[in-house]
């Protein structure tokens, strides 16, 4: 933690000020004057406020200005992982993830173990609020015309979003790129899979063995389980 005592000892002494009139038959009717403070520490110089100094105002209240900046801003260089960014308010990243282990946690009502399983290559699509999530059939860089799969996991809609049910997703207006991704990821695999939602299996054959298999069996995810969406890469970027 920061020391800040030695601030406590400085001092500050008012510049300046604003006056701010308004209609009292309108409240939106409003007219704004500045001051400058004298040495006598009383008004002196009270005048409209001039364009420039209503530009600066405007700029120094403007916060989001600094948070539009950082949203999605990388710590570094742009990581390989990342396929699209759109970082508006309310943008969104797209990136992908190679088959690999992973920490997975079953609702107890389903029969499966929790424990570590293999797991397709995966493709992300975040913004601040919502997930969606695909499957590949490789682990190479996938491009534009790269068809996606449904990802075979539980709590999905079939348009691949995600039901993150009691999950308190954080995410703030200031994130950068790395915790964005590190943040969705944590909060998809910490949670616990439950239910199949509208009856739409994302896999072919029954959904609950093929996780039983998995989380008894180490070798890689079966991908002849997987089942197509129609849409390509391109599809998500829209």
């Amino acid at each position: 933690m920061e020391n800040i005592t030695d601030l406590f000892s400085d001092i500050y002494l008012p510049q300046s000020g604003f006056l701010i009139y308004r209609n009292s038959s309108d409240a939106s009717d409003c007219y704004l004057e500045s001051f400058d403070v004298g040495q006598s520490g009383l008004p002196m110089n009270l005048h409209p406020l001039s364009d420039s100094e209503t530009i600066q105002l405007a700029s120094a209240l403007d916060s989001s200005k600094s948070l539009r900046k950082s949203f999605l801003k990388p710590k570094g260089l742009m990581p390989d992982s990342v396929l699209h960014i759109d970082p508006s308010q309310n943008g969104h990243a797209l990136w992908y993830t190679p088959a690999r282990q992973t920490e997975l946690f079953f609702a107890s009502a389903l029969g499966i173990p929790n424990g570590k399983a293999s797991v397709p290559a995966l493709v992300w699509k975040a913004s601040k609020n919502e997930l969606f999530i695909y499957a590949l059939k490789s682990d190479l860089k996938p491009q534009l015309t790269t068809p996606v799969y449904h990802a075979p996991f539980f709590n999905l809609y079939k348009t691949g979003k995600v039901c993150m049910g009691t999950v308190d997703v954080q995410i703030s207006d200031s994130v950068s790129l790395e915790e964005f991704i590190s943040s969705w990821q944590r909060y998809f695999f910490q949670s616990y899979f439950s239910h199949l939602i509208d009856s739409h299996s994302p896999v072919k054959g029954n959904m609950i063995q093929l996780w039983q298999k998995q989380m008894a069996n180490p070798k890689p995810f079966p991908l002849g389980a997987l089942l197509k969406t129609g849409l390509t890469l391109n599809d998500l970027i829209q």
